[in-house]
């Protein structure tokens, strides 16, 4: 027996009475505005995010925004402008390299602009490698809060999701800031 059963065995012999847990449902913080709220904290957490009329034109934006983007990976049938599909890489290692991956978002969060990610590719270190990301969301699937967020998540077949709020950045060298150390160096968000 482990010390942690052990513990916990000693703890469950000796309480007299047993309550049920307590139901709490939690509302969280609410906007007024979800979309400008959204809009405003992702280039709070050092991101960018654009609201885009019309999807047609989602692929002259990113150009527009990444001119020197020469390796663009992405596996959504709307991007015409990447150079590969990811998917059709048997190497992960083969993403070192990748200026730009354009991805899509499943639920955004105005709380604290975070996007959830299932993985959606066959290697999930494209959102990790690439110099610059870019996360195409619906901007009818903006959520409050987290909360909310994870009330409408579904796990997928991969097992594997994330929260990706802004660009990589950490403040542990020496109380600097610094952006891009352990992923992308920019991140945009491109509601449509």
């Amino acid at each position: 027996m482990s010390s942690k059963e052990y513990i916990l065995q000693n703890i469950k012999r000796n309480i007299k009475t047993r309550l049920d847990k307590p139901k709490m449902d939690v509302l969280g913080i609410q906007f007024d505005n979800l979309l400008l709220q959204f809009v405003d904290i992702c280039k709070a957490v050092g991101g960018d995010a654009r609201i885009l009329e019309k999807q047609d034109d989602v692929n002259r934006l990113i150009k527009e925004l990444y001119p020197q983007a020469q390796s663009i990976g992405s596996n959504l049938p709307e991007i015409t402008i990447s150079t590969f599909n990811p998917d059709d890489l048997d190497d992960p290692h083969l993403l070192n390299g990748t200026d730009l991956a354009i991805i899509k978002g499943e639920v955004g969060v105005a709380e604290n602009g975070c996007i959830w990610i299932p993985q959606n590719v066959v290697h999930k270190a494209l959102y990790f490698i690439s110099e610059y990301l870019v996360i195409i969301l619906d901007r009818t699937k903006l959520v409050n809060n987290m909360h909310e967020a994870y009330r409408t998540i579904e796990s997928n077949d991969s097992g594997f999701g994330i929260f990706i709020s802004g660009p990589s950045k950490t403040a542990d060298i020496e109380q600097a800031l610094v952006v891009g150390a352990h992923g992308p160096k920019g991140l945009t968000v491109i509601l449509i």
